[in-house]
């Protein structure tokens, strides 16, 4: 295995796919509480809309930055020449291709989610009988989604890149890197206490 697979935020990053079903069972929570007040087309677009736009918009323009865990980043200055280099995967034509794939193929998920949703609304009786509600936590939990399944087949797509393809790029600078992705947390010098070292690398 080339060595810029073994950086440990990747792996973090690409381990978020687990998190999917729980997403999801949040979707199918939400489309079980109330009963429909609109159309199912108008509530089902909804849902769609505002769960794939704000990740498809973040993934296509400004990609998420790997190096943060929840609420903490490490501030771009301090990222090695490999992981200015490992950066470089994520803003490629063929990231925003996938980033239009994936909430396509996600969507027919989310359709049977709001087909079988009456046989959750025992479990969902422990909210408040709100249609509207129900509609935001399935838009929140389908955002979810997409999030932690585009991010993690970008890392994937990261992973499949050769050493000799980052390479023939130039590393990103620490003032293209904030500009050019979504750093979410605060941020600081180091978050995991070994990080691999790119100058020993080959």
């Amino acid at each position: 295995m080339q060595r810029f697979r073994l950086d440990p935020f990747l792996w973090i990053h690409l381990a978020g796919l687990a998190t999917l079903p729980i997403w999801l069972g949040l979707c199918l929570l939400g489309f079980a509480v109330g009963y429909p007040v609109f159309p199912v087309t108008i509530e089902f677009l909804l849902v769609a809309v505002l769960g794939i736009v704000p990740v498809l918009w973040m993934q296509w323009f400004r990609p998420f930055y790997i190096y943060s865990i929840l609420a903490i980043a490490i501030k771009p200055e301090q990222l090695t020449t490999e992981q200015q280099h490992i950066l470089t995967g994520f803003k490629t034509q063929r990231h925003q291709g996938f980033a239009i794939i994936t909430p396509v193929l996600l969507l027919p998920i989310l359709w049977q989610l709001y087909r079988i949703a009456p046989l959750a609304t025992d479990v969902a009786a422990i909210l408040p009988n709100w249609r509207i509600l129900g509609l935001a936590i399935a838009a929140i939990a389908f955002c979810g989604c997409n999030l932690f399944t585009q991010v993690p087949i970008s890392v994937l797509l990261v992973f499949l890149t050769s050493k000799s393809q980052l390479n023939q790029r130039n590393p990103l600078s620490p003032d293209q890197i904030s500009q050019g992705f979504t750093i979410v947390g605060w941020k600081v010098e180091r978050i995991l206490p070994i990080t691999p070292n790119p100058e020993k690398t080959s």
